[in-house]
């Protein structure tokens, strides 16, 4: 067997073994994924919110120093 045929073969095997994982995960359901995508959304709200209060207050500081 050459070297494609080793590598198709590797593939073919790695495929096997993936799809034998992803039927071991539980996945979300429906209302679970939404819940959790509220808490992520909320999340980066907060944190853009907490930069962007930062950066203002920084611009603020290095104004003053500058001036």
């Amino acid at each position: 067997m050459g070297k494609l045929g080793r590598v198709v073969s590797g593939t073919q095997e790695f495929l096997g073994e993936v799809r034998v994982e992803l039927t071991k995960c539980t996945w979300p359901t429906r209302p679970e994924l939404m819940e959790s995508t509220v808490v992520v959304i909320i999340s980066c709200l907060i944190l853009a919110t907490f930069v962007g209060v930062s950066d203002a207050v920084m611009m603020a500081i290095t104004s003053v120093v500058i001036r």
